[in-house]
């Protein structure tokens, strides 16, 4: 895993300073360099194939949707809500200002903040970082129906089944089905919460039958978006089409892990990933006809997949403890490093951030705040929280009894083939 870890480690540092350029180098170059590669696009890409490659792993090791989810929901949700907590001081200290959308539509922003579902719902995080954790967790729901339904392992027809839907339905695609105006959006985020936690409850309690029921509503939640990515201004999606390419990405990540042990034929992986590298780079520009939306795809997902494959080709090396230790505190470091940001802004003058010696002292004061912060937000946020979870793994055991096992007629595993070569994927 320690190639992992450094992937991780490396992604969440490049999203950081990718917020942290304009600052730096003022927002003039940061745009210009913008222009030909994003650093942010290619920051978060990296994260979703790592995601796509772990969260397989994660729920197959174990073979539980129970361990799966109470795993997931203590690893995840203790630095989310941390983070939530800290952006509710910056805001009453009037360091930070909660967007637009969020004011108009409250109850809707709760509901989607709390199943971090708000991107489908029409609405922008807190803070910018949060888009794609609404593309975490459908991924993960879609995952879990797949698992309980014992199809898992088709990850290659899931990855471009997604990316040619996209390139194919494009504007064709209804960006606001459900969701047009805010009574609408307001009682989706209600129905949204309640099948949430139904869909949780259900896969907890361990029995086949409401595992099997909430499988299908778990890979219903497609929908949102297939028929839902822009309902408003606010989502970071720019359209539906958009959202299901970011969704076919983390599927290419379960493509590679796959392909990397031997449950998918290299032909049929190979191609599935071919047309997901295609289709991050031309969907964009095709739909929206800017020739600068084909270079900067064309330069964030080549640059995602050397990267990629460059850590795949040394995962039997060590890794460099810096690297990994950053892939330990990546998480937090991607939740919280605009937070510090915001802060060093307001604390220190404009006019003390301007030159060379303000530049600098910026970057300083950001790069060893957002590392400590972090750290410590890990130490004592995110380790207790898992291993809460693990004791909570426990308890239900005992009081529920071990959950099922998936169906029967999940397909066996396909024989491990030999280690592929950078050159294969």
């Amino acid at each position: 895993m320690g190639w992992l870890d450094a992937l991780r480690g490396y992604a969440a540092i490049v999203v950081a300073l990718f917020h942290l350029s304009p600052a730096v180098i003022g927002s003039d170059a940061h745009h210009t360099v913008l222009k030909y590669f994003d650093m942010g696009r290619y920051g978060v890409f990296l994260f979703f194939l790592v995601s796509g490659y772990v969260i397989p792993m994660s729920l197959e090791k174990h073979g539980s949707l129970r361990k799966f989810w109470v795993g997931r929901l203590f690893r995840i949700y203790p630095a989310y809500l941390t983070t939530i907590a800290l952006i509710a001081v910056l805001v009453v200290a009037n360091i930070l200002n909660i967007n637009q959308g969020l004011k108009d539509e409250s109850v809707t922003g709760v509901l989607g903040h709390i199943t971090m579902l708000h991107e489908f719902l029409g609405l922008r995080g807190l803070v910018w970082p949060f888009w794609t954790l609404a593309y975490e967790m459908m991924f993960y729901l879609i995952v879990a129906g797949l698992f309980a339904w014992g199809v898992h392992r088709h990850s290659a027809w899931w990855a471009a089944g997604l990316a040619l839907v996209a390139l194919v339905g494009g504007p064709r695609l209804p960006d606001a089905l459900i969701g047009d105006s805010r009574a609408d959006r307001r009682t989706l985020a209600i129905a949204v919460g309640v099948l949430f936690v139904a869909v949780l409850a259900a896969y907890i309690s361990g029995r086949r039958p409401l595992i099997m029921f909430a499988g299908v509503v778990s890979i219903e939640f497609l929908a949102l978006p297939l028929f839902n990515g822009h309902a408003t201004k606010w989502p970071t999606a720019s359209a539906s089409w958009q959202a299901l390419l970011m969704l076919s990405l983390l599927f290419a990540g379960t493509v590679i892990y796959r392909l990397h042990h031997g449950q998918v034929g290299r032909r049929p992986g190979g191609v599935a990933l071919g047309i997901v590298l295609l289709a991050a780079m031309l969907t964009t520009a095709i739909h929206t006809g800017q020739a600068r939306d084909l270079v900067v795809f064309t330069t964030a997902s080549l640059a995602v997949a050397a990267t990629f494959a460059g850590a795949f080709a040394l995962r039997h090396r060590s890794m460099p403890r810096v690297l990994t230790w950053l892939g330990e505190i990546s998480f937090s470091v991607y939740l919280l490093h605009l937070v510090v940001l915001y802060t060093i802004q307001y604390l220190i003058p404009a006019d003390k951030r301007d030159g060379v010696s303000g530049h600098v002292t910026v970057f300083l004061v950001f790069a060893v705040s957002t590392l400590v912060v972090a750290w410590l937000c890990y130490r004592f946020v995110e380790m207790p929280g898992q291993t809460l979870g693990r004791k909570v793994q426990k308890r239900l055991q005992e009081r529920l009894g071990p959950d099922v096992e998936p169906p029967a007629k999940a397909p066996a595993p396909v024989q491990r083939l030999e280690p592929i070569t950078v050159t294969q994927l």
